[in-house]
């Protein structure tokens, strides 16, 4: 698999989530609720970072990919930039995107195409983040009263941003049908496991013109560009040096 047989839209599509949501996922960092969810945490963000790491490289130099392009240039998806919040919220991101990831990558391990060796690796990785994430979404819906509440919130207001995960990515060689039929099974599994969690499905738009979108044209939230300006502060600070 080399980068003159990979379109550079499809990679910095799938390389960016990786690599923000590993961001975000190790800002848990000396934070997570207990001891054993910090490890997880960060393991499921160490498997993006590796996942990020070949997809940039792929196109160009992953540093600089990493590091020195401006907010405009990033192609993921807003879902995946939003704070953690609390763990109710990082749950919720993990479990929508989760469920989108190993959907993708397990029909382009399918496809024989130029991503299907990393596909068929990446989703075996997946398969563990989105059952930790299930078993999470279960665990806090259907627990106190007040994780029931937390997790329904955020269930609720990251729901908005995952109509974008569907909408067409050039390069990766699926037609409009395929991302119809990877929609429904996401929606499928997800009502599924938040109706087992004595969740409620929410009911706002997901993928019409109110919904959130834009991220993979470069246009991003607000806390995107905090975020951004975190994670490149240091190689800006120090140019050129190697480590």
């Amino acid at each position: 698999m080399t980068a003159t047989h990979v379109d550079t839209a499809a990679a910095l599509a799938l390389g960016d989530d990786a690599l923000v949501l590993s961001h975000r996922l190790g800002e848990w960092a000396g934070h997570a609720p207990v001891l054993e969810e910090e490890v997880a945490l960060a393991n499921i963000a160490l498997d993006l970072l590796g996942q990020a790491r070949v997809l940039l490289s792929l196109v160009g130099d992953e540093d600089e990919l990493a590091y020195l392009r401006e907010e405009r240039a990033f192609r993921n998806l807003q879902l995946v930039e939003q704070p953690g919040g609390d763990f109710a919220h990082t749950i919720a991101r993990q479990l929508y995107f989760s469920g989108y990831q190993y959907l993708l990558y397990e029909r382009l391990a399918a496809d024989g195409g130029p991503l299907s060796g990393l596909a068929a690796k990446a989703v075996k990785e997946v398969a563990y983040h989105r059952d930790h994430a299930e078993q999470w979404t279960t665990r806090l819906g259907d627990g106190t009263q007040e994780s029931h509440r937390r997790m329904q919130r955020a269930c609720d207001a990251l729901w908005r941003y995952t109509g974008e995960m569907f909408r067409p990515v050039d390069g990766l060689g699926l037609d409009a049908e395929d991302w119809v039929l990877l929609d429904a099974a996401w929606t499928a599994r997800i009502t599924e496991v938040l109706t087992g969690a004595t969740l409620t499905v929410p009911e706002g738009p997901r993928a019409d013109a109110w919904s959130a979108g834009g991220g993979r044209e470069g246009l991003h939230t607000e806390p995107f560009g905090r975020m951004l300006a975190e994670m490149q502060h240091l190689h800006r600070s120090h140019p050129g040096a190697s480590w």
